[in-house]
């Protein structure tokens, strides 16, 4: 009888991170021409790689609960799995967020963040990627270096950005709206952070 094909547990994961880094580049590619008229058709392929997110996770979830050995152990398999997806929920939550908010504009601070998110998106892939031959692994420390320092830059926006709106926004639903956003988008810089220093502790820990 064959043997079963091993499952790939670092493979799903870089394939759940990839979704997150690809859902982070349509929101950029959204607020470079961004029209509310248009944004529910635009988002759409955001809401697929999240609805394609669930399916990875489901995925890897069922495979611990038949797998006889895992390449680390089984709850930070869970973890790992489930700071990705935060990720990849949050920006898919921005998503709907600027529809149900009725935001026909977005302010240069909330492009900034975007591309923020795309940063840090970028290296939470190539730090997953990483994790796998972390071991042997030259750049990965940087990259968990890197994603902690655009979260830094992305604090102090987020703080300039509720600064401005308290002291410059006028209308009262204006300022309800931004600062939902804002939290939005802070909270998704938050969330790639929290998967690069849960790779950190997890290489200490494996190490």
């Amino acid at each position: 009888m064959a043997r079963k094909k091993q499952f790939d547990y670092f493979g799903e994961l870089e394939h759940l991170a990839k979704n997150a880094h690809q859902a982070a580049e349509l929101l950029e590619v959204i607020g470079r021409d961004y029209s509310l008229e248009k944004l529910e058709t635009d988002a759409e392929q955001i809401h697929l790689l999240e609805r394609e997110g669930d399916q990875i996770v489901q995925k890897i979830m069922k495979e611990l609960y038949i797998s006889f050995i895992t390449p680390i152990d089984r709850e930070d398999i869970v973890e790992i799995t489930q700071r990705l997806d935060d990720v990849l929920d949050t920006i898919n939550s921005i998503a709907y967020l600027l529809s149900s908010l009725v935001v026909k504009e977005l302010t240069e601070n909330a492009k900034v963040f975007i591309t923020y998110a795309v940063e840090a998106t970028a290296g939470v892939l190539t730090a997953t990627k990483e994790f796998a031959k972390f071991k042997n692994s030259k750049t990965l420390h940087a990259m968990i270096d890197e994603v902690s320092e655009i979260e830094g830059k992305a604090d102090k926006l987020y703080s300039d950005s509720l600064k401005a709106l308290f002291t410059k926004e006028q209308n009262p639903i204006e300022v309800i709206r931004w600062k939902n956003v804002y939290d939005q988008l802070e909270e998704l810089l938050n969330a790639s952070e929290s998967v690069v220093d849960v790779i950190g502790g997890l290489v200490i820990k494996n190490s």
